[in-house]
């Protein structure tokens, strides 16, 4: 596919730092592919699309997310019947090169900062998808400034994609639907099983996927998930850390302990009393 080059200065001043765009894409591939001189971030809101993306093809679907590099060539056709809409934040590159300075222990080559050859795709359970459109629409209305287009990526950084939502965009559609069914509490709760269930196939193919994909096994993928959605209940919630380590799926408290000390270095107990003290 031949490509073009699209320019950021076409959509925004100079004076500002970021473009927010929300739209239905269109139901066939334009006659040219397209790369950047900015960063973007866009998130599917609904419908369906096939993805173009450096010579790979995908179908992306809701709650997936992906972070857009100047050089990526790419381009979408919308599912006929279903169509796509998607949200898209653009970004400046000098935006992108003082947050990897900044954060390099958080962002070096990942996310924006990815050297792989396909960008990253996160593919978002129920509530960090709901998290991402609240607060890339925040941005909709807001003045486009630095410290708007800052916070809203670190909040993408920190509280909506992460290891375990990250997906290789040449996985199976299988195992990314999967990924994105076990995100939620209904489901993680059931553990490696529920996982395993949701992919639909043999245990053993799971297990091989699993591998190649994150480099570790359904059960501590799951657990990963749980221990995560735990953190931020202890952080929220005053419920019992027994009661709140059974909603997250474990019946074995000792358990949950000591994979909560192995993820954060800390108890539950402490862990809480750190994130949710009164500062007067």
């Amino acid at each position: 596919m031949q490509n073009e080059t699209f320019r950021i200065a076409k959509y925004i001043r100079e004076d500002e730092a970021f473009h927010f765009a929300r739209k239905h894409l269109a139901k066939r591939f334009p006659e040219k592919a397209h790369n950047h001189d900015f960063y973007e971030v866009f998130l599917i809101e609904g419908g369906r699309t096939s993805h173009w993306i450096n010579g790979h093809s995908q179908t992306l679907e809701p709650g997936q997310l992906m972070f857009i590099r100047p050089h990526d060539s790419h381009a979408f056709k919308a599912d006929r019947q279903l169509g796509c809409q998607i949200i898209n934040v653009m970004f400046r590159i000098e935006t992108a090169e003082h947050l990897v300075n900044r954060y390099s222990e958080t962002i070096s080559e990942r996310y924006f900062a990815s050297k792989d050859v396909l960008p990253e795709l996160h593919n978002l359970g129920p509530v960090r998808f709901e998290r991402a459109v609240n607060v890339a629409q925040q941005l909709k209305t807001a003045r486009r400034t630095l410290a708007r287009i800052e916070e809203y990526l670190l909040t993408l950084v920190n509280r909506v994609a992460d290891v375990s939502s990250q997906v290789d965009a040449r996985a199976p559609q299988w195992f990314v639907t999967a990924c994105s069914a076990i995100q939620s509490p209904e489901v993680f709760r059931g553990g490696a099983a529920a996982f395993i269930k949701a992919c639909g196939r043999s245990h053993e193919h799971v297990c091989r996927t699993m591998h190649q994909r994150f480099g570790m096994t359904p059960t501590q993928y799951v657990n990963q998930i749980r221990i995560q959605h735990a953190a931020h209940l202890l952080r929220s919630d005053d419920l019992a850390i027994e009661e709140l380590a059974r909603q997250c799926g474990f019946e074995n408290t000792g358990y949950f302990y000591r994979l909560f000390r192995q993820d954060y270095g800390t108890t539950p107990r402490s862990y809480r009393l750190l994130h949710q003290r009164n500062p007067f």
